[in-house]
């Protein structure tokens, strides 16, 4: 990936994958600011499955923006890679979440007309792949999420479930270093909600892909292998799902 003046953005030695240092997020000014984000120290390492828990108003939510370069930080650093993502142009961070990031959404946010093929491969489009090598790809991603021969259907077609697959197939398409997965199942019922938990374990046991979530659930938050919890824009604890303190 290259920077605004054609160099590598991000490359080399990275110890963390993610790391936050004194984060603070502060939304108004003067008497009526409200400070979303107190302070925040956290490191996530390549391969891992997070998932980040708290009442709502905690500051979880704003932490997801922040790490998947949605929004900025009042103060502190936010490192990815190795890279001082406060240091870097809107169009840098832009060319950031095109390349190494991966989103999946509650809401689903696929186009109501287009084929589930088309959902998949619209990342693609920007990479200025030819038509043949987006198809192969997204084709390719429909099946690691189990929707093969699903290609042509249009999200209306498909059952909430599928719908939330198209996302993730989506999101992966480009094969991301990082799958940001905001209330992924919040829009989902008890079955079709385990059946995304197991795609996203599956893909971050097989796939090797880092899975950051943020869940109000603790059913599928036991599906990670940390669980963060945030509370009045704090972390309040960090622990293996074993109960081990990070």
């Amino acid at each position: 990936m290259k920077n605004d003046d054609g160099n590598s953005l991000i490359g080399g030695f990275e110890e963390h994958l993610i790391e936050l240092s004194g984060v603070t997020k502060v939304y108004g000014e003067g008497q009526g600011a409200m400070q979303a984000l107190r302070g925040i120290d956290l490191r996530i390492d390549k391969g891992e499955f997070v998932a980040i828990m708290g009442p709502s108003g905690s500051g979880k939510s704003t932490c997801m923006n922040i790490l998947g370069c949605l929004d900025t930080p009042t103060a502190g650093t936010y490192t990815f890679k190795g890279v001082d993502v406060g240091q870097l142009t809107r169009n840098q961070r832009a060319l950031l979440r095109r390349h190494y990031h991966g989103f999946v959404f509650q809401g689903f946010n696929l186009l109501s007309r287009t084929s589930a093929l088309e959902n998949v491969e619209l990342p693609l489009i920007y990479r200025g792949m030819s038509l043949k090598e987006r198809h192969d790809h997204a084709r390719h991603a429909m099946e690691m999420v189990g929707l093969k021969g699903w290609e042509s259907h249009t999200p209306g077609e498909l059952s909430g479930g599928q719908q939330q697959r198209v996302a993730i197939a989506r999101a992966i398409v480009t094969e991301p270093a990082v799958l940001f997965a905001d209330e992924p199942t919040g829009n989902l019922d008890t079955a079709r909600s385990r059946e995304i938990m197991d795609l996203l374990a599956g893909l971050n046991r097989d796939q090797g892909i880092t899975i950051v979530m943020v869940t109000h659930e603790s059913d599928m938050a036991a599906y990670a292998k940390r669980l963060i919890h945030f509370v009045d824009g704090l972390v309040s604890s960090d622990k293996l799902n074993g109960g081990k303190e990070i």
